[in-house]
């Protein structure tokens, strides 16, 4: 894994010619792709950066982030047939489509988030390349905001996709991961890139709503949600699907209402699975005091009236919602995947726990709200002055512009 050779951002400022990069991403559902997608495409115009985003189609039950398209000004193209789902004929149609934006806009770099829009952006940037010389070929960067190798797919899928990624980091200039556990994985365990291809970029986000939380806001949090003073609430927030794995995070709840009965569990989301969860909500006498209250935009709502966060996901990158909890003042729980370490640095802002354990995040969570509320409290601040310093979007584009910068020197 190489490390980014920073250099001053402002040098691009004042590049005679304007640097044009193409952002593809399969689609706007919630989640960290989504947000960070945007948000370099508005963001990076202050570097003097031309930007066109492209996105797919949502799959059913997913919450879409479109909204942030308008609210950041973004200028983007939605491709119908770029969706998560196999659809041999609308793939065929999207990458003759991206081929007519990559000959249309003529992007110096071409820029892709999460696996679809991977294969098909990186596949036909390399067709384009090929009929345009190699004097004028766009340099081609992969974004993993985690990875598919692990709990989404039977062995001979996976196998599939493992070797079409390897062959794909042939034609990449640089692939991007969001945490150094990632990073290693991609590189060492799945053997895909070279070492110099490979960096290790942290997410990076606006977290002023969450970090500005204060206890007025949680008192009104809770009377808006309609939460007793004297009940502790343990949330998640994320897609109601097998990788989140909700069904182990009822699990834990059924263990820790046993043991005490002031508990409110919320699920935050939405998903294939909800159905069935709310009934296993059911069948283990958890109807009472466990909420499904599917999407929403109003998070920092959500946090404030929380006072533990728990992540029980098979798989992650880096767990936005679990960042965006930290920053809310509230301590993490979560299963030992993925990028989580790099976000529950030690046992002074949350625990970690072994994925399928049951037993343990209940004890974590019965241990965490044993304690008296100053000292939880104090945890939770020391959660967010962890994540709101290590997190920052500022700190994102820049290195986003100096590795975009590191390209173009070498071009």
């Amino acid at each position: 894994m190489t490390s980014l050779r920073i250099q001053n951002s402002s040098e691009y400022k004042t590049q005679k010619k304007q640097i044009k990069v193409l952002r593809v991403i399969t689609r706007l559902n919630i989640g960290g792709p989504s947000i960070q997608a945007v948000s370099l495409t508005t963001r990076l115009k202050a570097f003097g950066y031309k930007s066109l985003l492209v996105h797919g189609t949502l799959s059913p039950g997913e919450g879409d982030m479109a909204y942030l398209l308008a609210k950041e000004g973004v200028e983007a193209l939605k491709f119908r047939g770029l969706q998560r789902s196999v659809n041999p004929k609308a793939e065929l149609i999207t990458a003759y489509r991206l081929y007519k934006v990559l000959c249309d806009f003529q992007p110096d770099i071409i820029h892709t988030h999460t696996a679809k829009a991977g294969a098909l952006g990186r596949l036909v940037t390399v067709f384009y390349n090929w009929t345009r010389g190699r004097q004028h070929s766009v340099r081609i960067v992969h974004t993993y905001h985690g990875h598919v190798f692990d709990g989404y797919f039977g062995k001979r899928s996976t196998a599939v996709f493992l070797g079409l990624e390897r062959l794909l980091a042939r034609w990449t200039d640089r692939i991007i991961a969001i945490s150094p556990r990632i990073a290693d994985e991609i590189g060492r365990r799945y053997a895909i890139g070279r070492p110099d291809q490979v960096c290790s970029i942290r997410l990076g986000f606006d977290l002023a709503p969450f970090v500005g939380i204060d206890d007025s806001q949680r008192r009104a949090s809770r009377e808006q949600l309609d939460v007793p003073n004297d009940t502790l609430v343990i949330t998640t927030v994320g897609r109601l699907t097998e990788i989140k794995k909700h069904d182990l995070f009822l699990e834990m709840a059924q263990k820790v209402f046993l043991s005490r009965q002031d508990v409110l569990f919320l699920i935050v989301g939405d998903g294939e699975l909800r159905e069935e969860l709310e009934s296993m909500a059911g069948v283990l006498g958890l109807k009472a005091v466990v909420r499904f209250l599917g999407w929403r935009q109003d998070l920092s709502t959500i946090y404030a009236a929380s006072d533990l966060f728990v992540l029980t996901s098979r798989n992650e990158g880096t767990p936005v919602a679990l960042i965006e909890a930290m920053a809310s003042g509230l301590p993490g729980v979560s299963t030992d995947v993925g990028g989580v370490r790099d976000v529950i640095t030690s046992s002074s802002v949350g625990e970690v726990v072994p994925f399928g354990d049951a037993e343990g995040l209940a004890r974590s969570v019965l241990s965490l709200l044993s304690d008296n509320q100053p000292e939880r409290r104090a945890m939770g601040m020391r959660a967010r002055d962890a994540v709101s310093k290590r997190f920052t979007i500022e700190r994102l584009v820049t290195e986003i512009v100096d590795l975009y910068a590191e390209l173009m020197n070498e071009a």
